[in-house]
């Protein structure tokens, strides 16, 4: 009998891939509601320094200093998926537009960290790139 059970498809590299172009996005709201919902922008600039400042840290491809386990990103992962997800209520504009981008994104976070392989070490990703 063979296994039916596949690993999950996102791997250290693609994930890392995913983490800097989310950073960017954040960044990029940051600086789209600057003026108009300055919460927002705020919230925005606080979730792209923490998904840049935790890829630049982890021991993943695209890391520079490598002080964090991948495994341990996952779980920093769910910190800033639940801060881009509850900090619209926790600045006040819950009901403002600009508060559906936060939510869509935790939404993102949440799919991403399922279905990212948690066990695929360094040496895993560097096989398959």
């Amino acid at each position: 009998m063979t296994n039916t059970m596949s690993r999950p498809p996102i791997d250290p590299s693609t994930h890392a891939l995913l983490d800097y172009g989310v950073a960017a996005t954040f960044f990029g709201l940051a600086l789209r509601y600057r003026a108009r919902n300055p919460a927002a922008a705020a919230l925005a600039f606080a979730n792209g320094a923490m998904v840049l400042g935790m890829s630049l840290c982890t021991d993943y491809p695209g890391g520079v200093w490598r002080r964090i386990p991948f495994q341990t990103h996952g779980t920093l992962d769910v910190v800033q998926g639940a801060l881009a997800g509850l900090g619209p209520m926790l600045l006040g504009f819950a009901d403002a537009p600009e508060a559906r981008t936060f939510y869509a994104q935790a939404v993102s976070e949440a799919g991403v960290i399922a279905a990212t392989d948690w066990d695929a070490g360094p040496s895993q990703a560097f096989a398959n790139a």
